[in-house]
């Protein structure tokens, strides 16, 4: 029988569930890598770090709002958006309530 013509799946020991590559971070980490960007942001670089923070927590949460999401994405996504806001606010010259 020719049917497979010498090339089965055994060659191919991946599993059918893992179809993304593992090279890459992944979402957890990306979560935590945004929380302790987001927290540093507050107190140095804050214009950086906050972006890089909302970047960060919006790939742990794998780019959309529904499903589920992870506690350390979102709170990634909202402590960046936070210190982005104060940083600009804080380059214009004013002050931020506190």
């Amino acid at each position: 029988m020719m049917a497979g013509f010498g090339h089965g799946t055994r060659r191919y020991p991946r599993s059918r569930s893992r179809m993304w590559s593992r090279s890459g971070p992944d979402r957890a980490t990306l979560g935590i890598v945004g929380v302790i960007c987001a927290i540093a942001g507050f107190f140095a670089l804050g214009i950086i770090l906050g972006p890089v923070a909302v970047i960060c927590g919006w790939l742990a949460m794998g780019r959309t709002w529904t499903g589920s999401r992870s506690v350390p994405a979102l709170v990634a996504v909202v402590l960046g958006a936070i210190d982005t806001l104060l940083a600009i606010v804080w380059l214009a010259g004013g002050t931020p309530g506190f």
